[in-house]
C-alpha cells in the first residue's frame, strides 16, 4: 500500500516529462492549436516546469515538516491533477506555459512529502533498495509516456492527440489518489509533534499484522531516546542545522543533485529535439525514448540491492563517475558523426543504466542524512537548488546547442553533463555517508532529542 500509494507518483512525473519532450515537434507544427516553436516547448516550457517544481518543493517541503506527510501528499496530488487537466485545454502559449509551471509546482511538492514518508516507514535494512527502485520507477512512466505518444500523434488529429496525452495523466493521478488516502502518517512525525498516542496505535497495528502473518513475536528494540515534543521548527534552525551542523553533508547533497539534474533534465526534455534535428525523426521518437527509459529503470532495479550490501559510498560514486565516463565516450562518437539514431539510443541506454541508479540514490541520500525535523525541508532544499541550477539551465543550454544543428555543439552539451556527474561522484568519494543498514536516528540524531 505504501509503495503503490506513494511510490507510483514518480510514474506520473516520468509520464509528464516524457510526453512533453516527445510532443515538442508536433506542438510546433501549424494546426496544433498553439503558436509555439519546438525550442520553446523543449526549452522554455521545460524550464518553467522545473522552476515550478523547485518552488513547489520548497513551499510544500516547509508545510510537510509543519503539518505532516499525509496531508501534503494528498494536497500536492490535487494540485497536479488540476494543472494537468488545464494543460490539456491550452489555447495559447502563455496558458500552456502557466499550467506547465503549476504542474511542476504540484510534482515538486511530492518529492519532499513522499521521500520523507517512504524513508520513515520502510525498515532500515531494505531502505536503500526500496528507495532507489521507487525513485527509479519514474522511468516506467517515461516508457509509458513515450509509447503513448506514438499512436496519439499518428492516429489522432494534430490538435487533439497532445491534449489526450495530458488527459491520460489525470486518470492515472486519480487512481493513485484513491490508494493514497489509506497510507498512514509517519509515526516519527506524529510522535515528535505531540501525537504520541496516534503514533503508538499505528506502530502497534503494524507490529500485530507482522506477528500474525509471520507467526513470530517481535522483540522490543534495545535502544531508546527521549524526545522533546514540539509543533514546528523554524527556518533559522533548519538553516543552522544544514550549514553549521552538517556542512559536508550539505555540500554532498548539492553536488549530487546538480550533477544528475543537469544531465537528466537536458536529455529528458531534449532527446526528441536531437532525433528531429539530426535524424529527421518527428512522430516516432517515442519508440527511441522508451528504450532509454527501460534502461533507466533496469539500473535501479538491478543495482538497488547493492546500495544496502556493497554500501552507499562505493555504489553512488561508482554510478556517477561510471556514467560520466561513458557519456564522454558517447559525446566523442556523436561528434565524429558515426552514430545513427539507433546506436545513439543504445549508447544513452548504457549511460543512463548507471546514471539512473546514482540519481535515485541522490534522493535517498538527502532524505536519510539529516535530522527528522528537517527531513522534508532538506529534500526540498536540495531538490530545488540542485534542480534549479541543473534542471533549468540544462534544458535551456541543451535546446540552444541542439538547435544550431552542429554535431560539435550537441557533443559539448553531452560533455557538460558528463563532467558534472564525474565531479559529483568524486564528492561522494570524500564526503559520502555510510548509511546502509542504519536507523535514521543513528545517521542523524533528531533535533528534539534530549541529552541525558
Amino acid at each position: 500500500m505504501i509503495i503503490i500509494g506513494l511510490g507510483t507518483v514518480w510514474i506520473l512525473d516520468g509520464l509528464e516529462v516524457t510526453i512533453i519532450g516527445n510532443l515538442s515537434a508536433q506542438l510546433a507544427k501549424e494546426g496544433s492549436g498553439l503558436a509555439i516553436t519546438q525550442a520553446q516547448v523543449a526549452g522554455t516550457a521545460a524550464a518553467l516546469y522545473v522552476a515550478g517544481a523547485c518552488l513547489g518543493a520548497l513551499f510544500f517541503g516547509w508545510l510537510t515538516d509543519r503539518f505532516g506527510r499525509k496531508k501534503m501528499f494528498i494536497i500536492t496530488m490535487a494540485v497536479y491533477l488540476v494543472a494537468t487537466a488545464a494543460t490539456a485545454f491550452s489555447f495559447s502559449a502563455w496558458w500552456f506555459f502557466l499550467f506547465r509551471f503549476l504542474t511542476g509546482f504540484g510534482i515538486g511538492g511530492e518529492y519532499a512529502a513522499i521521500n520523507s514518508a517512504i524513508d520513515e516507514l520502510i525498515p532500515s535494512r531494505h531502505r536503500g533498495r526500496i528507495d532507489v527502485v521507487i525513485n527509479g520507477s519514474y522511468w516506467l512512466g517515461a516508457a509509458g509516456g513515450a509509447l503513448l505518444t506514438v499512436p496519439l500523434l499518428n492516429d489522432l488529429p494534430l490538435n487533439i492527440g497532445w491534449r489526450v496525452a495530458f488527459g491520460l495523466g489525470v486518470f492515472l493521478g486519480l487512481a493513485i489518489l484513491l490508494v493514497r488516502r489509506h497510507v498512514p502518517e509517519s509515526p516519527r512525525w506524529l510522535f515528535i509533534h505531540g501525537k504520541g498516542e496516534e503514533a503508538e496505535r499505528l506502530v502497534e497495528e503494524a507490529e500485530e499484522r507482522v506477528e500474525c502473518e509471520k507467526g513470530v513475536r517481535l522483540e522490543e528494540p534495545e535502544q531508546s531516546m527521549t524526545i522533546h515534543q514540539r509543533k514546528a521548527i523554524g527556518f533559522g534552525q533548519i538553516a543552522h542545522t544544514m550549514v553549521a551542523r552538517y556542512p559536508k553533508r550539505t555540500i554532498l547533497g548539492l553536488s549530487l543533485f546538480i550533477g544528475q539534474a543537469f544531465l537528466y533534465n537536458a536529455i529528458t526534455f531534449g532527446y526528441a529535439q536531437i532525433l528531429s534535428t539530426f535524424f529527421g525523426i518527428d512522430t516516432d521518437t517515442g519508440y527511441f525514448f522508451a528504450v532509454i527509459a527501460i534502461g533507466n529503470f533496469l539500473g535501479p532495479l538491478l543495482l538497488g540491492r547493492l546500495f544496502d550490501t556493497v554500501g552507499r559510498v562505493p555504489m553512488i560514486s561508482g554510478t556517477y563517475i561510471g556514467s560520466g565516463v561513458l557519456l564522454l565516450g558517447t559525446a566523442w562518437l556523436f561528434n565524429q558523426g558515426v552514430l545513427t539514431a539507433v546506436t545513439l539510443t543504445a549508447c544513452w541506454c548504457v549511460v543512463l543504466f548507471f546514471a539512473s541508479a546514482g540519481a535515485s540514490a541522490a534522493y535517498l541520500t538527502v532524505s536519510e542524512i539529516f535530522p527528522m525535523e528537517t527531513r522534508a525541508m532538506a529534500i526540498a532544499f536540495f531538490y530545488a537548488v540542485g534542480t534549479f541550477i541543473g534542471g533549468v539551465a540544462g534544458p535551456l543550454v541543451f535546446a540552444g546547442l541542439v538547435e544550431s544543428g552542429r554535431h560539435g555543439d550537441t557533443a559539448l552539451a553531452f560533455c557538460i553533463g558528463a563532467v558534472l556527474m564525474i565531479a559529483a561522484g568524486l564528492v561522494e568519494v570524500f564526503l559520502g555517508v555510510k548509511a546502509e543498514g542504519k536507523g535514521l536516528e543513528d545517521i542523524a540524531e533528531p533535533l528534539s532529542a534530549v541529552s541525558r
